[in-house]
C-alpha cells in the first residue's frame, strides 16, 4: 500500500512530502538533543523545536506574529531568526540539538539559518 502524501496537490509538493517523511523517519529529538524543525514559505519562516520523546514542542521562533524575529524569509531574516533560537536554546540550558530540514533544500535560507544558530554556539 502506498503512503498519502497529505493534500500535496503539485508533484513538486508530493516530492517534498515524501522527503520529509524519509528525513522524519531518522531524526529523533529526545529531552537533551531536541529536534529543530524549520517551515518556510515565499514569505515566513517557522522554527520549532521538539522534544520527540514527551511529545511536546519547547519553544516556537517565526518572522510573523506578536514576537516576530524578523520581518522577512530571506537570508538576512533567517540569520535573525536563527540567532533567537540559540539564545532561547541557551536560557533553557540546551548545547546541542539535531536539524530536521522537513524536505527542504539545505541551500539558502536553510542553510543560513543553520549557520545562525551554530554560529551563536549550539552544536547542530
Amino acid at each position: 500500500m502506498r503512503k498519502q502524501y497529505g493534500k500535496a496537490g503539485t508533484k513538486k509538493e508530493q516530492q517534498r512530502q515524501k522527503r520529509r517523511l524519509t528525513i522524519r523517519a531518522k531524526v529523533i529529538g529526545t529531552s537533551e538533543r531536541p529536534r529543530i524543525c524549520a517551515t518556510k514559505s515565499n514569505k515566513h519562516i517557522t522554527v520549532q523545536v521538539i522534544d520527540d520523546s514527551k511529545s511536546v514542542s519547547l519553544f516556537t521562533v517565526s518572522t510573523f506574529g506578536k514576537a516576530a524575529a524578523a520581518d522577512s524569509c530571506n537570508i538576512e531574516g533567517a540569520k535573525k531568526v536563527g540567532a533567537k533560537v540559540a539564545e532561547t536554546m541557551k536560557s533553557k540550558k540546551l548545547s546541542t540539538a539535531v536539524f530536521d530540514r522537513a524536505g527542504y533544500r539545505y541551500t539558502g535560507v536553510i542553510a543560513a539559518l543553520v549557520q545562525s544558530i551554530r554560529e551563536s554556539g549550539i552544536q547542530v
